[in-house]
C-alpha cells in the first residue's frame, strides 16, 4: 500500500510524568541502535508519540526490528495526510481496499487530540464509515469484532491513518533503570533472569565463573553464545566478564565441610561479582534464582549468601515455575543452548548433601579458618572482558583498543 511511517506507542513510558523526555530519549536511543541498517529511515519524536519516517526503507524488515525493542507498547503502519476530510476518506478507502477481502467487516476509530478540526469523533466515524460502505461492496460494519480496524488520528501537524495494531516488547527502554550485573551461568534461568531485567531497562553486564581443567572451552563458548542472545535482544552490546574460579573453588573444597562447600561457593562468587559491578559502576546483581528450586535456593540459604554484600541482588524469577522458565527461554531462543551438555563451575564439586538450611554463623565460621582474600584478588585481577556485539565476533578489551 503506500505506508510511509510507523507510528509507535509509549505505554508504560506515558505514566513516568516529569521524568518522561528521559525515558523517551531512551527510547529514541535503541530504536536509532536497532535501525542503524536502515540509513534512509528518520525518527521523529514527540513528548507521547514517536514516528519512524521509512522514506522507502522495507516496512516489513522494520517492523521485525520493532517487536523486540523494550519499551514499546504497540505500534502500527500509518498514513500522514493533510487535514482536509476528503483527502481522509481518499487516502481511508485505499488503505481498506487493500485489507478487504470477501465478507470483511470494519469500523471506523477515531481521535481528535487536535480539538479545532471541524469535525467531533462520531462525525468522522459516520462520514469515514460511510463513505466506505458506499465504495467497498460487501464491506459490513461490526463494532464489537471487526476484521479491519481502521485508525484515524487527527493531531495538530497532520492526520494519521492506520489499520493494524501491533504489540510491542513493552516494559521500558534500555538502560533507562540503570545498570546492573547478571550471574550468568550457562544454565536455563540466569539467561531469562537478564531478559527480564532487560525488560525492565536494566542495562546488563554479564559475569561468569570458569574453572578449567573441571570446565571446558565449550561451557565457555556456550555462555557467549548466551550472551550473544542477550545481545541481539539488548539490540546492543554486552560487556561479558569471565572470571577465573578454580583456585578459589579449590580452597573452597579443601577448607569447607562438604555439606558447606555450596554455600561458600555462592559466597564466593557474590563476593567477586560486587567487586566487578564497584569497578563497572553498577547498581545492583542479578541472579536466576528460583525459590526452593535447588538446595542453595531455599530462604535459609539465600539468607547466609546474602550475608557478604549490602548490595541489591535482584531475582527476577524468584516466583516463577521452571516450566514457564522454560517456556520464556524457548521464546528468546536461549534454551537450546543452554541445553547443551557442558558443565559449569555451579555443576562440579556438588556435595552428596548439600545444606538446604545453612546457618549464616557456621559458614562464617568455616571461613574464617582460611584467608580467602588473596585469592579473591587474584581471580579479579585475571579477568578475560569481552566485548559481546551482535553480529560481530567477540572482542576482547585489549581488542577494542585497536
Amino acid at each position: 500500500m503506500m505506508i510511509d511511517r510507523i507510528l509507535i506507542r509509549y505505554g508504560e513510558i506515558s505514566t513516568k510524568g516529569r521524568n518522561r523526555k528521559q525515558f523517551v530519549e531512551k527510547l529514541r536511543k535503541s530504536v536509532k541502535i536497532a535501525l542503524s541498517p536502515f540509513q534512509k529511515i528518520k525518527i521523529e519524536a514527540s513528548h507521547d508519540r514517536m514516528y519512524i519516517v521509512l522514506n522507502g526503507e522495507d516496512e516489513l524488515a522494520v517492523i521485525e526490528k520493532l517487536k523486540r525493542i523494550f519499551g514499546i507498547q504497540s505500534f502500527s503502519p500509518a498514513v500522514k495526510v493533510d487535514k482536509d476530510i476528503e483527502v481522509i476518506k481518499e487516502v481511508a478507502l485505499k488503505l481498506v481496499r487493500s485489507l478487504y477481502r470477501d465478507g470483511a467487516t470494519f469500523k471506523v476509530t477515531a481521535k481528535r487530540s487536535d480539538k479545532t478540526f471541524a469535525l467531533n469523533t462520531d462525525e468522522l466515524n459516520h462520514n469515514i464509515g460511510g463513505y466506505l460502505l458506499q465504495n467497498i461492496p460487501g464491506l459490513k460494519v461490526n463494532v464489537k469484532n471487526p476484521d479491519i480496524n481502521l485508525r484515524v488520528e487527527i493531531r495538530k501537524e497532520a492526520v494519521y491513518l492506520s489499520s493494524e495494531t501491533i504489540p510491542g516488547a513493552g516494559g521500558l527502554p534500555m538502560g533507562s533503570s540503570g545498570k546492573a550485573m547478571l550471574m550468568l551461568s550457562g544454565g536455563i534461568d540466569s539467561p531469562v533472569a537478564g531478559y527480564q531485567a532487560m525488560k525492565r531497562g536494566v542495562e546488563l553486564e554479564a559475569v561468569h565463573f570458569f574453572s578449567p581443567p573441571y570446565t571446558s572451552e565449550r561451557a565457555k563458548e556456550k555462555v557467549i553464545d548466551l550472551a550473544k542472545k542477550l545481545a541481539e535482544i539488548a539490540g546492543s552490546s554486552i560487556t561479558l566478564h569471565i572470571v577465573p574460579f578454580t583456585t578459589v573453588q579449590q580452597a573452597i573444597r579443601e577448607q569447607v565441610p562438604e555439606n558447606y562447600t555450596m554455600t561458600s561457593t555462592r559466597r564466593m562468587m557474590l563476593r567477586i561479582t560486587d567487586e566487578i559491578r564497584k569497578q563497572r559502576e553498577g547498581l545492583a546483581i542479578i541472579t536466576g534464582e528460583s525459590l526452593g528450586q535447588v538446595a542453595s535456593q531455599t530462604l535459609e540459604s539465600m539468607y547466609a549468601i546474602n550475608d557478604v554484600t549490602n548490595t541489591p541482588v535482584l531475582r527476577p524469577l524468584i516466583s516463577t515455575d521452571k516450566n514457564d522458565i522454560i517456556k520464556i527461554a524457548e521464546a528468546i531462543d536461549t534454551l537450546d543452548i543452554s541445553n547443551r551438555p557442558y558443565e559449569d563451575c555451579c555443576t562440579i564439586f556438588v556435595p552428596a548433601s548439600p545444606k538446604t538450611k545453612p546457618k549464616r554463623e557456621k559458614v562464617r565460621q568455616y571461613e574464617s579458618y582460611f584467608d580467602f582474600e588473596p585469592l579473591i584478588k587474584e581471580a579479579i585481577m585475571a579477568v578475560e572482558t569481552l566485548t559481546i556485539t551482535p553480529g560481530r565476533e567477540p572482542a576482547s578489551d585489549i581488542d577494542e583498543l585497536f
